[in-house]
């Protein structure tokens, strides 16, 4: 029943395309299908940068000495979209990047799947490092995107995005 009641926010309104042109503008966006990382790494090639770090958060098969078996992720697009955004002009303000892209996955999700993929490159390796775990960071701590973990006899938790 739960999966019916949050169906809405296991979705996203947008196509693929439309997902990725939107990540590539204002550097954040949600995905319900698995994530191209490739497609990524490509938008944000640039010859005037010599460091491009990315950090790509997977499903695990435990949690808190528990067995995970899968995860739903839900989220509220519109905020998440514009607070997204914000977390990147904050994090060109805070750090000498040329740019960053975040992606966080919602929907139904398997062990090994990649939940979150962040991005970021800049002229030198420090600010594209210390950038990298700021945006990871602070999605984890501001966008608005719950989990839902099952365990064995398909049992589950509700978990906050940092949980």
């Amino acid at each position: 029943m739960t999966d019916n009641v949050h169906s809405h926010s296991m979705t996203i309104k947008r196509s693929v395309d439309e997902v990725y042109q939107i990540a590539e503008r204002d550097g954040f966006a949600l995905l319900d299908t698995a994530i191209d990382e490739d497609r990524l790494k490509n938008t944000l090639d640039d010859d005037s940068c010599g460091a491009f770090v990315c950090f790509e958060g997977r499903v695990r098969n435990h949690n808190n000495a528990e067995s995970v078996e899968r995860l739903t992720y839900y989220g509220y697009e519109d905020l998440a979209l514009n607070q997204g955004r914000a977390i990147i002009e904050e994090a060109k303000k805070r750090f000498e990047i040329t740019h960053a892209i975040a992606i966080h996955r919602i929907g139904a999700l398997e062990i090994g799947d990649v939940a979150v993929w962040v991005g970021v490159v800049s002229a030198h390796r420090y600010p594209a490092f210390d950038a990298c775990r700021w945006i990871l960071d602070t999605i984890k701590a501001d966008i608005p995107v719950w989990k839902q973990e099952y365990y064995e006899g398909d049992s589950s938790k509700w978990l906050s995005n940092n949980g």
